[in-house]
């Protein structure tokens, strides 16, 4: 059984277009035989929770394989995940992701809305915390990791990205932004990355 974990982005939530997309294109190739488990939830606020639940589930499924995928925010928590994992030698992807999100968050403490539908929820001061307790400083097994960083996001600094994962694969886009618009052009690619 090959797990696949998709974590989403700060404000973000399973409905985001590319969440979206990579379900259904996991989907149809577990309907086509493949050994496939999706796991995409709705993570909380709280970093510490978010990564809780996450390895919750994990350890509690039986596989033989395990992905994750991040975006943004959810690139920084798989980062995390990757190597508290490293054992499994999960493969990964991250999706323009945060680096210093303790650094770029600051800024958000307080009440928040979500991007997709009409949920409020509080950002607070101690999740800035939470956050540096993630912090991974070196990456291991580069080889892991896949890297895909638009020049044009609008929110995060993809010089960054690219300095925080020498020697992964690196897929470094002219343009672009941060919600990735053309995802689908890449998604084949990444998901043959994770051996599907």
């Amino acid at each position: 059984m090959h797990l696949i974990v998709y974590l989403h982005g700060f404000k973000s939530s399973p409905q985001s277009s590319k969440a979206v997309l990579t379900k259904q294109t996991v989907l149809k190739l577990k309907e086509a035989g493949q050994e496939l488990l999706w796991f995409c939830p709705q993570l909380p606020p709280s970093p510490k929770e978010a990564i809780v639940s996450v390895c919750e589930y994990i350890d509690q499924n039986n596989f033989d394989q395990l992905s994750f995928m991040g975006s943004s925010l959810g690139g920084y928590y798989a980062t995390y995940l990757a190597e508290k994992y490293s054992s499994k030698s999960p493969q990964v992807t991250l999706l323009n992701p945060a680096i210093e999100p303790a650094r770029d968050l600051e800024k958000y403490i307080g009440e928040q809305k979500s991007w997709h539908g009409d949920d409020i929820f509080y950002f607070k001061a101690e999740y800035i915390d939470e956050l540096i307790e993630l912090y991974i400083s070196n990456i291991t097994q580069a080889e892991r990791y896949n890297l895909i960083a638009c020049k044009g996001d609008e929110v995060l600094d993809w010089q960054e990205m690219v300095a925080k994962y020498p020697g992964a694969h690196q897929l470094i886009l002219e343009g672009g932004d941060h919600a990735i618009s053309n995802y689908s052009d890449y998604l084949a690619d990444i998901l043959k990355f994770h051996g599907m």
